[in-house]
């Protein structure tokens, strides 16, 4: 796909909108400084309004998301830099970095230390649900929601113990078997949520496991960032095994526990992928 090119006043080349001024409202300043001047726009980029009551970066990164969804870039493609984003938003590049983060959390971008932010395509399992949500997570949220998760699991596994039947622990165990069996993250990853949601499943609560499947892509997109990061699966999957044991012995307590001791271990890995991200 080619890239859009623009000149600036400069002369030099870089991205810019033939027909599409974009246009940044800014937050009020302190007084005596004088309001941040526009830069040259991107072509498909539109304009955006920044408002009081939300962070700045969710408004920026739906205005990304629509100049990805427009075709301007392609799958495997860069995007513009953060010094061009802010020039043509008229916001700090600390805004920009806050949006494109909460793009990295949903999976849509990826980050390649020194080489830019590069869009993973529309294989990923969540740009249709953020078109449906519209739905961005800035750091706030992301904590929230890992916080949730882990309630939420504790709560299922613990039911999972208590009410499970031979059927549905046989499709854990099966879930499990192909964590170990994984030789590409994806098979872990894909194994991984399947054991998760096994467990809500053998909870018998339909609202519960309905809560947990509705962020299932999301499930998907944090275990990969992890397994990403580790050098194998055997930490992932030591964890694993002890919910396991405890829901085959219908002990409700150990498979609570088993499960809040995996849920505080994974988010902490996920945490740890945020700030090498500088998030």
């Amino acid at each position: 796909m080619s890239r859009p090119k623009l000149v600036g006043q400069s002369g030099e080349e870089a991205f810019v909108s033939e027909n599409v001024a974009v246009e940044a409202v800014a937050s009020p300043k302190k007084a005596g400084r004088p309001p941040r001047e526009r830069g040259v726009a991107i072509e498909g980029l539109r304009s955006v309004s920044i408002t009081a009551t939300e962070p700045p970066s969710n408004e920026i990164a739906r205005a990304i998301i629509d100049y990805i969804l427009s075709g301007q870039v392609g799958p495997g493609e860069k995007l513009p830099s953060e010094r061009q984003l802010s020039e043509s938003f008229g916001v700090g590049r600390s805004t920009i970095r806050e949006a494109l983060k909460s793009l990295g959390l949903l999976g849509l971008v990826e980050f390649r230390h020194g080489g830019g932010t590069y869009f993973r395509g529309t294989d990923s399992d969540l740009l249709p649900r953020v078109i449906e949500w519209g739905l961005l997570l800035g750091e706030r949220h992301t904590t929230d929601l890992v916080e949730a998760r882990q309630h939420l699991e504790r709560i299922t596994t613990g039911l999972a113990a208590e009410r499970r039947n031979d059927d549905e622990l046989r499709v854990i165990e099966r879930a499990l078997e192909a964590m170990r069996a994984a030789k590409t993250t994806e098979e872990f990853v894909a194994a991984d949520v399947a054991f998760h949601l096994a467990i809500a499943d053998a909870s018998g609560n339909v609202a519960l496991a309905n809560m947990l499947k509705s962020i299932s892509s999301l499930l998907r997109v944090w275990i990969h960032r992890v397994m990403d990061a580790e050098t194998s699966f055997d930490v992932s999957m030591h964890e694993h095994e002890p919910v396991f044991a405890a829901i085959r012995e219908r002990d409700v307590a150990a498979a609570s526990a088993a499960m809040e001791s995996h849920m505080t271990r994974a988010s902490a890995r996920l945490v740890a992928t945020l700030k090498e991200d500088g998030a």
